[in-house]
């Protein structure tokens, strides 16, 4: 929810309230708000660009002009209403046929208002044929927008099983509506929809090929026409949940995947068709793939039982209703997530949406402020510096109780952050202080960022321009004397060079030692950026000779680009500019020769 003055905070509210929403207000004109933003076009665009639902209490202009850069395929794109500040009207800006429809009219009749639905569709007939209830997969979603064309005359559809949308039936209409749970083609004319009530239950053996089991599974379905748009999950035992197998069944059916513990399994043993002391004693539980199938959701039974292949089983379940809340835990997630310098602005869509998707925010305490109202409302774990590795662990082991759990760094988590640290604590074990066996099946991604190197790049004008490379000065985890040697490396091959930790309050001496280096490879003259708080309202940017270079003037936030014997530093345009030619002259040159 989006408020941007007092005369629509109320009705913000109220809408918040009823959807159970977060209540994002203006600075200085919302008064209470979960989280306030500075900018509205910026920070509606941001919450967009992450994939998160938009309702603004504002003209519909500003939110349009706010998303109308980001849009591109409306398949994908999260909804965007806006309400009128005395909640009058609704209007369904995007995504009406991705529930924007359906909460323009919930909210509208919470508040006595009109949706001003404009859909082709949901005028004619008061329903989004590609929008199902949950529980409901339509089976052919690229036909609906014919089908809905031959119905806009007024025309009834025919009806084949349940009425899911609860329409009038014409035997004799010009469209069919199906209902069911066998594979059946669609087509313009046909939308096939199956409710989603079976769940598949799977066992294999480890690094088991995906085709192995992808066959076993559909040619099992198959078997017994069901199709595969009618199966609501993949479920199988806990242990089970890094099996790329596995996660690529449940890719390739669109499900989620459901872990349950050995204990949890177990429980279903006197339902089984086909216990087993073998895999008892395996795993802890007298079955995985019937048990898994028959827990997912209650009331569940046997629909087919053990199939076997070389290397894996399945088994299916049949659910009494279809499955739209089902039981287990999920797979966690740690997403390493790299935010760039701070400014929202210079944040990628992926590690907005990674970010939004999050259960629990992992960081330094900076940097996850650094997020803004994007972070309100998030459980957040906030680590000193100095507790890396604590950080790092913890965030793995939360993950592996079934969270998604983003870890946040500044610039590129991959570059001098943690996203090299969460991977060496895997690659430890539980045996030398890495983590629990748990955490080491987690899915872990890393999203990429604005690194510090690049911003100060784009600042100062193209440095960057030609080779260059990155050295940290930091000797708390690397040896003073590997830094003096990369350094002196660096300086023999006439590399651009970023500093990053160029200083501390400890550590003065060795920016020093930096330049003397450089100074004999290279003139004393060139040109040095000093770059801080990149992307923040406290930015500020200076340049320096390599000779006149000390650390007087540079902290722990600053990073420093000392340019090669070619850099220069020219008065061009507004300012000056740093950059690194390539080469192009000479290439010019000999072309011409």
């Amino acid at each position: 929810m989006i408020a941007l003055n007092r005369a629509g905070e109320t009705t913000a509210r109220r809408i918040a309230d009823l959807l159970g929403a977060d209540l994002h207000g203006r600075e200085g004109r919302v008064a209470e708000a979960d989280a306030h933003f500075p900018n509205a076009l910026t920070h509606v665009r941001d919450l967009f660009a992450a994939g998160v639902p938009v309702i603004g209490v504002c003209a519909a202009g500003i939110l349009v002009r706010a998303v109308a850069p980001m849009l591109a395929d409306k398949t994908t794109e999260p909804p965007v209403l806006s309400v009128s500040d005395d909640g009058s009207v609704v209007i369904p800006l995007l995504g009406g046929h991705r529930g924007a429809n359906r909460l323009a009219r919930e909210i509208a009749s919470a508040l006595g208002a009109h949706a001003a639905v404009t859909t082709a569709g949901d005028v004619a007939i008061g329903v989004a044929l590609d929008e199902p209830a949950p529980g409901y997969k339509l089976q052919n979603p690229d036909d609906a927008k014919p089908v809905m064309a031959k119905l806009l005359s007024g025309a009834a559809p025919r009806i084949v099983g349940e009425n899911i949308f609860r329409l009038d039936s014409d035997e004799n209409g010009p469209v069919d509506l199906v209902v069911t749970e066998t594979p059946l083609p669609g087509d313009a004319s046909r939308l096939v929809y199956h409710p989603q009530a079976y769940v598949v239950g799977v066992g294999c053996a480890r690094n088991t090929e995906p085709e192995e089991l992808e066959t076993l599974v559909f040619d099992t379905l198959a078997a017994r026409e069901i199709a595969p748009g009618a199966v609501a999950a993949v479920a199988t035992i806990d242990l089970k949940a890094d099996e790329p197998a596995v996660n690529v069944l449940a890719r390739s059916l669109g499900v989620p995947l459901r872990l349950f513990t050995a204990p949890e399994l177990e429980a279903q043993t006197p339902n089984l068709a086909n216990p087993s002391e073998i895999v008892f004693a395996e795993v802890g539980a007298h079955g995985v793939s019937e048990a898994a199938a028959l827990c997912v959701a209650d009331g569940s039974t046997l629909a087919i039982e053990k199939h076997k292949s070389a290397n894996a089983t399945c088994a299916v379940a049949r659910a009494p209703a279809p499955v739209t809340e089902p039981g287990g835990h999920s797979r966690g997630r740690l997403a390493i997530v790299g935010i760039g310098p701070g400014q929202a602005s210079w944040r990628t869509p992926e590690a907005s949406r990674l970010i939004a998707e999050a259960d629990e925010l992992v960081g330094y305490g900076l940097y996850i402020d650094l997020l803004g109202p994007v972070a309100a409302g998030k459980k957040r774990r906030d680590f000193p510096l100095g507790q890396e590795e604590e950080r790092c662990r913890y965030a793995l082991e939360a993950a592996a109780e079934g969270r998604r759990v983003a870890l946040i760094s500044s610039g590129d988590a991959g570059i001098y952050a943690m996203g090299a640290l969460v991977f060496e604590l895997l690659d430890r074990g539980p045996d030398a202080h890495g983590v629990s066996d748990a955490a080491r099946r987690v899915e872990v991604i890393s999203t990429p960022g604005v690194s510090a190197l690049q911003a100060a790049a784009a600042r100062a004008g193209a440095p960057l321009g030609h080779d260059f490379c990155a050295i940290s000065l930091s000797d708390l985890l690397t040896p003073r004397a590997d830094i003096l040697r990369r350094l002196k490396a660096a300086a023999e091959g006439d590399f651009v060079i970023a500093l990053y930790n160029p200083v501390s309050k400890r550590r003065r001496t060795l920016l020093a030692e930096a330049r003397d280096i450089l100074l004999e490879h290279r003139p004393p003259g060139t040109p040095v950026l000093l770059a801080s708080n990149l992307g923040r309202p406290d930015e500020a940017l200076k340049y320096r000779e390599l000779a006149k270079l000390t650390a007087d003037e540079i902290d722990m936030l600053t990073v420093v680009l000392i340019g090669s014997s070619n850099s220069r530093l020219a008065a061009l345009g507004e300012g000056p500019r740093m950059y690194t030619p390539r080469g192009y002259a000479r290439k010019i040159d000999g072309d011409l020769a």
